[in-house]
């Protein structure tokens, strides 16, 4: 066992019995190979089942990086373009002014689509079809392209009808067959979870003790707002944990979260930088265009300055990890990440099932741990 890997294992212990955590998975690549892979405490306060290494847990916007890399996958080999029309591909998507819309715009949260109506519900996010059309009819918030804002769930309906108009396959077959397949992990990388697997997903609880918000607070939050009858964030369909435990949730296509061991998806951020067991996802010359730049300024939903790659967020500053400019990545609301630095070659994934919204203290410092042993 590597100091590192014992420094690890070492905090997620603590984090467990100190009752802040319930169960843990940590995991870290550097240039290709596994330097960490440590879990703790209970998949499942309830019965005590333990955390393995192969756990699934239910991540939400973590899973926006993975819906990403289906893309750049397809890129690479040619299937679409970043700068093809979304509506060359879903023609009913070019409603309302939205013609010019295109594949680099879903990916950096401009098409002006944040919002889906306000009565949204969960049930409702299951329905990929429904959920397709009322986006694909929606009045754009902005002229596409011109201003950003994250599109909390719209985002994995857009991203993933333009995958299966491209390819005639749901973007759940596409990650097995193109991503989570090759690389090994097509049990513990998922979208829609096959039922036969929900036994051995991780049961998500809450955090006690969060701050609690009137209505006339959350109204005044951005993230809120309503527009044209749409808002980013449905009351009635908000990811707590009642959310991730749902069998229905669970096993749809919503691709704007997904079910992930921290294994798997550091195994994929660490085949987009370099190769793993003989499989590279994209070439060093589509990982530059990937990780750069792509669009900055004020988030029109979050209200906060924003930095955005190609379907990652960049330096994801404080709180989800670190600030600097090489790493890309994403990070989901219940208190878990995925990211990588392409200057250090170190891929980074915390999963974890107490659900803390807007709390990333286990990602901070277990974040914090693994940059400094690479530092010294």
């Amino acid at each position: 066992m590597t100091d590192l890997q014992k420094q690890v294992q070492t905090a997620i212990d603590g984090l467990v019995e100190s009752g802040a955590e319930t169960g843990v998975q940590v995991a870290v690549y550097r240039k290709g190979e596994v330097v960490v892979d440590a879990v703790a405490g209970s998949a499942d306060a309830a019965t005590g089942r333990p955390v393995t290494s192969g756990t699934p847990f239910y991540s939400t916007s973590t899973g926006k990086g993975v819906t990403a890399t289906v893309v750049h996958v397809l890129v690479e080999r040619g299937v679409l373009g970043y700068d093809t029309p979304i509506a060359e591909l879903w023609p009913e998507f070019g409603a309302h002014g939205k013609q010019a819309a295109t594949v680099r715009h879903a990916l950096t949260h401009s098409t002006g689509v944040p919002g889906v109506p306000v009565a949204t519900t969960p049930e409702d996010l299951c329905d990929w079809d429904k959920m397709c059309a009322v986006i694909a009819d929606a009045e754009p918030w902005w002229e596409p392209g011109t201003r950003t804002g994250y599109h909390p769930q719209s985002f994995g309906y857009i991203v993933g009808e333009i995958v299966r108009r491209a390819t005639g396959r749901r973007i759940s077959q596409v990650l097995r067959e193109e991503v989570a397949g090759p690389l090994g992990v097509a049990d513990e990388l998922f979208f829609g979870v096959p039922e036969a697997e929900l036994g051995r997903l991780a049961r998500l609880d809450e955090a006690k003790g969060g701050p609690e918000m009137s209505p006339e607070m959350l109204e005044g939050i951005p993230f809120f707002k309503v527009v044209n009858g749409y808002t980013a964030a449905p009351l009635a369909a908000l990811p707590d944990a009642g959310f991730g435990n749902r069998t229905d949730v669970l096993t749809s296509d919503i691709p704007a979260g997904g079910t992930m061991s921290a294994r798997a998806v550091a195994r994929m951020y660490a085949a987009l930088m370099d190769e793993v067991d003989g499989v590279r996802l994209v070439s060093p010359e589509r990982l530059r265009e990937i990780t750069s730049v792509a669009i900055t300024g004020v988030d029109e939903v979050v209200g906060f300055p924003a930095t955005r790659a190609l379907g990652f967020n960049i330096g994801l500053p404080s709180p989800y990890a670190s600030a600097s400019p090489t790493v890309f990545g994403m990070a989901g609301s219940g208190g878990t990440a995925a990211y990588a630095d392409t200057a250090t070659g170190v891929a980074f994934a915390l999963t974890k099932n107490r659900v803390s919204a807007g709390e990333f203290t286990a990602v901070e410092q277990i974040g914090e741990i693994v940059a400094k042993a690479v530092a010294g």
